[in-house]
């Protein structure tokens, strides 16, 4: 037993590290040694830098034994970002809790698209569909001030998410958050310039196909209809009674969706100029349509 306990008060930064990666692989997690150091320094309360810097750094007991049960939550494929309570987005970090979807990378590619649609109008007014953490409506209130943003979600915890995120990054004024589901807390004649949503696009067989981490979190905020496209098409359909004339909607899209998605915007006969942008892999990512002057 002493020596054991000698061999296990000689672990290291390094040696925890390298152990935690192997044992991540196993588990069939893609991202191991990003998650072994992401859940390290949080543990240490650190950055990932001072890992690297202090490799021969030994734990203490009950340094180990706070890093053992964050690794035994990954391990149960729990997200990173759920067990540290937090994730980053645009280059900002945003709080991440149980229940209200993770922002993801590919969702910058709508928060640029909206910026570059936004930036040619005087005040511009924005209504996004399904908030979720409130990441792109805080993004565009912090990147054009000018902004006036109402953001709307049917789950109150995402909504009081969002409000909390607001709050942290000093945008709460900038964005009026509204409980409803899609234009149905709206009053008719209510207009704005530009409409944006990353709504629901999994096809409902395709969920239980993916990686075990999405089932931690909310159905609701992924499950598409048997195409994926339920909520995109009541968006679409929608949009023209809230859009001012010439504005636009902006509707984050799986990348086989294309075809489909710009189907949609055609068949209400009321969008023009419809655009597909790509992500950074070349792959579709947003459907854009201006709204018939």
């Amino acid at each position: 037993m002493e020596q054991q306990q000698r061999i296990s008060q000689k672990w290291t930064i390094k040696d925890i590290l390298e152990w935690t990666t192997a044992f991540f692989k196993k588990r069939g997690i893609r991202t191991a040694r990003l998650d072994a150091e992401v859940l390290l320094a949080f543990c240490l309360s650190v950055d990932r830098l001072f890992l690297y810097l202090n490799f021969e750094r030994p734990l203490s007991p009950s340094e180990r034994m706070n890093y053992r049960e964050l690794v035994r939550r990954r391990a149960m494929r729990e997200p990173v970002s759920l067990i540290i309570g937090k994730k980053e987005f645009w280059s900002r970090t945003f709080k991440a809790v149980s229940g209200v979807l993770i922002p993801r990378p590919d969702t910058e590619i709508l928060v640029e698209a909206t910026l570059r649609a936004l930036a040619t109008i005087e005040s511009p007014r924005l209504l996004e569909i399904g908030t979720g953490s409130g990441a792109i409506s805080i993004v565009v209130a912090l990147e054009n001030p000018a902004a006036r943003i109402v953001a709307t979600d049917i789950d109150p915890l995402a909504l009081d998410t969002a409000q909390e995120n607001a709050a942290l990054h000093g945008v709460a004024s900038a964005i009026t958050f509204v409980l409803g589901d899609l234009y149905a807390p709206f009053k008719e004649g209510e207009r704005f310039h530009l409409i944006c949503s990353n709504p629901p696009y999994i096809p409902t067989e395709v969920i239980a196909t993916l990686e075990p981490e999405i089932d931690y979190e909310p159905l609701l905020a992924l499950d598409g209809g048997p195409d994926g496209l339920n909520v995109i098409r009541r968006i679409a359909d929608g949009a023209p009674d809230f859009l001012l004339p010439g504005g636009s909607l902006l509707m984050e899209i799986g990348p086989d969706q294309e075809m489909q998605a710009r189907t949609i915007l055609e068949q209400t006969s009321s969008f023009v100029d419809i655009r597909i942008t790509q992500d950074l892999a070349g792959r579709p990512r947003v459907v854009t349509g201006r709204l018939s002057p």
